[in-house]
């Protein structure tokens, strides 16, 4: 699966677990753009996926890390797992 429709797929899986309508989010985006996101059709920038995420307030790293479950086909231990050994491996103070 292609990284757009996974992030969408997460998107509306997210939304929906919060019981929000596209509607919720006017504030930041419209429904057209939701619809699109939703669909895999556009690329939110970070500061689009900080927003929808503040919406739905859940953590930007949240929908990410879902976004990559569903397009890796995978489970959240390795993801967390990879990502935790990856972070304690970057050199300190560089």
């Amino acid at each position: 699966m292609d990284l757009h429709t996974a992030f969408g797929q997460a998107l509306r899986r997210q939304r929906r677990d919060k019981k929000l309508s596209q509607e919720a989010f006017s504030d930041v985006s419209s429904r057209t753009y939701m619809s699109e996101l939703e669909r895999g059709l556009k690329n939110p920038t970070l500061d689009k996926i900080a927003e929808l995420s503040s919406t739905m307030g859940i953590h930007p790293l949240t929908l990410l890390t879902d976004c990559f479950l569903i397009k890796e086909n995978t489970n959240v231990e390795e993801i967390f797992t990879r990502v935790s050994y990856e972070l304690k491996s970057l050199k300190k103070d560089e």
